[in-house]
């Protein structure tokens, strides 16, 4: 079963209420939440003050991708602050796990982050402390960018990796996907589906998001 997890990044936060009631309305369970430092990645965002407030204005999964440097000082607050879901950069977090482990005694699902030019190998010791995998298809720091077409056979050989192993280790993707490609996307094992510009940037968010569940259903 597949989700889409509008990413707050390209909403209007001067409309964020109405934005996430709208998404919600579409058939959207999981909230994106985008947190960047400006060192990780060449941007800066937003932090624990927003999360805190997303939790008392919603009932969705918030769902935290730390692109920051050392994310194991951050990564419970998080949790604390009304994260449901958080992950963190393999390439980022040199106790990558303890840092999952604290996340899940926190009380939330822990997940890896890994960059298009990250190999899936380096996942290999830590798919079993990993409630789920998320799989960039851009390089992370902007929205609105093209889904890397390598992307595909990425998914493939992490879904096979997941299997052989047995385990639940769930896989989510995010760059690049609106509703040309998100049914190709599903079909190569990808569960949760992180869409920006394609949810709030065309048309209303309800509707897109109603468009990309019509588009993946297809391989369902």
């Amino acid at each position: 079963m597949f989700e889409i997890a509008p990413s707050l990044l390209s909403a209007d936060f001067t409309r964020l209420d109405e934005e996430i009631r709208a998404v919600k309305e579409g058939g959207a369970t999981v909230l994106h939440v985008d947190v960047m430092d400006g060192h990780f990645v060449p941007n800066i965002t937003i932090g624990l003050p927003v999360v805190k407030s997303l939790r008392k204005a919603t009932d969705m999964i918030i769902d935290c991708h730390l692109m920051i440097t050392e994310p194991s000082r951050y990564a419970v607050q998080f949790v604390e602050a009304g994260a449901d879901m958080v992950s963190v950069h393999v390439e980022a977090d040199v106790h990558l796990q303890r840092t999952l482990t604290a996340i899940r005694e926190a009380g939330a699902k822990a997940g890896v982050a890994i960059n298009p030019g990250t190999p899936v190998s380096l996942l290999e010791e830590v798919l079993s402390f990993s409630d789920f995998i998320l799989l960039m298809s851009v390089n992370p720091g902007f929205g609105g960018q093209s889904f890397i077409e390598t992307s595909y056979d990425k998914l493939r050989k992490l879904r096979s990796a997941i299997t052989e192993r047995g385990l639940q280790t769930r896989i989510e993707i995010d760059g690049g996907i609106d509703a040309s490609n998100v049914a190709k996307v599903v079909e190569a094992g990808a569960e949760i589906i992180v869409a920006g510009s394609a949810v709030f940037g065309a048309g209303t968010p309800a509707e897109s998001v109603k468009e990309m569940i019509d588009a993946a259903t297809v391989w369902v």
